[in-house]
């Protein structure tokens, strides 16, 4: 018995989404599980941590936090592991690892998690469910979690954006990120950054996207403190505007920028940018509407002949409505 997993990575903020809006990218950490004598871990592909003892891993320690929660123990097993998304560039990678331990602790220990479920235990480990929430469920979300533990989450598939990713050759810990935002911020300045980040819900929902793009450079509570650690990114926004971008922002904690793009424009986004900005690879990436996918491969012992059974993990095709968890 083998079991394949492939978890999106994701964008998180989108500007002034501080904290709560997520959107899943179709970049992936994929996953192939088998049961074994003990446990092992094989990168076959970059984008990894090397981590000498397989049990200080990320996604390893999530399966095992999961377990335990459930009164079990993760059996030993061979994880070979592929990635598309850099470490430490905010495209989600440790929360993609996290929500990746969990659905392996789910599909080994058949726990039978919702994705709601998922959620709550990604968000107890990650501390904060934006980019959690956009893995497991896919498309467009919004997430928010309560002192006392509730958490509420909004999920859409229906939104047909197109970005590019403009990925630097360095790395921003989310901490160090972290540590140049406020304590506190101003009546005035709170209402107005809300007020944003309400607009650009609405245009992403409705699908201005030009509108969208407006709304996307208007943040006030991370980006003015941000974007300094990020060398060139000031002036690669105003390059992407007149590239075509509708608008470009932060993509989580950075440093990575994303820049909101017509779709099907992307190429000659990326072709008017590139000589500008050596220094940046730009990836362009649409939204992942699937969540995870996790697959189980059962052996015929009297051939060779293997079969699947695929489970999509979402909890509905079409948008949810706000539910607390």
């Amino acid at each position: 018995m083998t079991w394949s997993i492939s978890i999106p990575s994701s964008t998180a903020n989108l500007g002034p989404g501080f904290d709560s809006i997520g959107i899943a990218l179709d970049k992936y950490l994929e996953l192939e599980v088998e049961l074994a004598s003990q446990l092992s871990i094989e990168n076959l592909t970059e984008n990894l941590p090397f981590v000498p003892n397989p049990a200080d891993h990320l996604i390893v320690q999530s399966a095992v936090k999961t377990a335990a929660m459930h009164g079990l123990e993760l059996p030993a097993c061979t994880l070979k592991l592929k990635s598309e998304i850099p470490l430490a560039r905010g495209m989600g990678s440790s929360a993609s690892a996290i929500v990746a331990g969990i659905e392996l602790a789910n599909q080994l220990l058949e726990l039978k998690l919702t994705a709601h479920d998922k959620l709550k235990i990604a968000t107890m480990m990650e501390g904060h469910p934006d980019n959690a929430a956009a893995s497991i469920f896919g498309g467009f979300t919004i997430s928010s979690s309560t002192d006392n533990g509730e958490i509420h989450v909004f999920h859409s598939y229906h939104i047909e954006a197109s970005f590019v990713l403009s990925i630097p050759q360095f790395e921003l810990k989310t901490e160090k990120a972290r540590n140049v935002l406020p304590d506190h911020y101003t009546r005035s300045i709170a209402a107005q950054a809300s007020a944003s980040a309400n607009l650009l819900v609405a245009a992403f929902l409705s699908q201005s996207f030009e509108q969208a793009g407006i709304y996307m450079e208007e943040d006030l509570f991370h980006e003015p403190y941000r974007l300094g650690l990020i060398p060139q990114s000031k002036e690669l926004k105003i390059a992407a505007k007149k590239a075509g971008a509708f608008g470009t922002c932060i993509s989580g904690a950075g440093p990575t920028l994303l820049s909101l793009v017509q779709k099907g424009k992307e190429q000659e986004f990326i072709s008017q940018m590139k000589d500008k900005f050596p220094s940046f690879d730009l990836v362009p990436v649409s939204i992942n509407k699937t969540g995870i996918i996790a697959t189980k491969n059962r052996i015929n012992p009297s051939s060779s002949y293997a079969y699947s059974d695929t489970q999509i993990r979402k909890s509905e095709i079409s948008d949810s409505q706000l539910s607390p968890i």
